[in-house]
C-alpha cells in the first residue's frame, strides 16, 4: 500500500504548534505564574488597602482608585507572558528541534504564523478570566470599606478587556523578539530592557524630551488600554494600544524576513 503524504497546510501547522506549546513544562509554569501574579498581587493589594483605609491620609485617598489596585498584578504578569513568548520559539533553537520543524514546513513562515496564533489564543484565554476574577474578588474585598467600584463605571469594562489584550500583545512581542534573536537569554534580556529598563532611562532625559517620548514607549503605549486614571500626556487608550500593536507587527515583520533569509 503506497504511503500517503498529507500536504502541509496552515491548519496542520497550527495543530502541530499547539501540541508543542502545551507539551512544554515551561508553558505550564509560565501560565501558572501569570495567574498567580495577576490574581495574587491584585487581591493582596486590595486586602492591604482595605485594612489600612482608615489610616490613610487625604492625599493617599485622593490618589486611590479601586480598579488600579485590583489590576496591580498586570504589570508583573506581563513579564511572565513575555518570557513565555520568547521561550515558545527559542526553546526549539536551543534543542535543535527547529531544524525538524523547518524540514517539515519548508516555507517557514507558516510556522511563525502558527506559533503566533496558538500563543496569542492561549495567552488571551488565560489572562481574560484572570482579569475578571481579580476584579470581582478585589471589589468584594474593598466593599468592606465601601470603596469598591462596579463594572458599569465609566472605563471599567474597557480596562478589563484591555488588560488581557495588553498581556496577549506583550506575549506576542516576546515571541517576535525570540524569533529575531533566536536566543532565550537574548530574547528575555531584550524584552526586560524594553519594558522595564528603557522607561527609567528616558526619564533621565530633559523633561520636555522625556515627556515627548515616554507615552510612545511600547509598555506605556500599550498600558494605556487598561489604565483608568491616566497621567497627563498619556495617549488615549485605544490609540496607545494601536501603537503598541504596531511595535508588535514591526517586530514580527523583522522576524519573518530573518526567518526566511537565515539558516535554521
Amino acid at each position: 500500500m503506497p504511503l500517503v503524504v498529507e500536504p502541509v497546510t496552515q491548519r496542520r501547522v497550527v495543530r502541530s504548534e499547539w501540541t508543542k506549546l502545551i507539551s512544554l513544562r515551561s508553558t505550564r509554569y509560565a501560565l501558572a505564574a501569570t495567574l498567580l501574579l495577576a490574581i495574587g498581587i491584585g487581591v493582596l493589594a486590595c486586602i492591604v488597602f482595605e485594612s489600612r483605609w482608615a489610616h490613610l491620609s487625604a492625599h493617599d485617598r485622593a490618589d486611590f482608585h479601586p480598579l488600579s489596585v485590583s489590576l496591580a498584578g498586570i504589570n508583573f504578569a506581563q513579564l511572565s507572558l513575555g518570557v513565555l513568548g520568547v521561550l515558545a520559539i527559542t526553546g526549539e533553537y536551543s534543542t535543535g528541534m527547529i531544524r525538524s520543524t523547518m524540514a517539515a514546513v519548508p516555507r517557514r513562515l507558516p510556522v511563525l504564523w502558527g506559533k503566533a496564533l496558538v500563543f496569542g489564543a492561549t495567552a488571551f484565554a488565560i489572562s481574560l478570566p484572570a482579569t475578571f476574577i481579580v476584579f470581582l474578588v478585589g471589589q468584594a474585598i474593598l466593599a468592606g470599606e465601601g470603596i469598591n467600584i462596579s463594572i458599569g463605571h465609566a472605563g471599567v469594562l474597557r480596562a478589563l478587556i484591555g488588560a488581557p489584550l495588553f498581556l496577549t500583545a506583550m506575549g506576542l512581542f516576546g515571541l517576535a523578539l525570540g524569533a529575531i534573536l533566536r536566543s532565550t537569554a537574548g530574547g528575555i534580556a531584550a524584552l526586560a530592557g524594553i519594558v522595564f529598563v528603557l522607561p527609567p532611562i528616558v526619564g533621565l532625559l530633559p523633561t520636555s524630551v522625556a515627556n515627548s517620548i515616554d507615552p510612545y514607549l511600547p509598555s506605556n503605549a500599550g498600558g494605556a488600554i487598561w489604565t483608568i486614571t491616566p497621567d497627563p500626556g498619556t495617549l488615549a487608550p485605544w490609540a496607545g494600544f494601536g501603537i503598541f500593536c504596531a511595535y508588535v507587527a514591526i517586530a514580527f515583520a523583522i522576524a519573518a524576513v530573518l526567518l526566511v533569509r537565515r539558516d535554521a
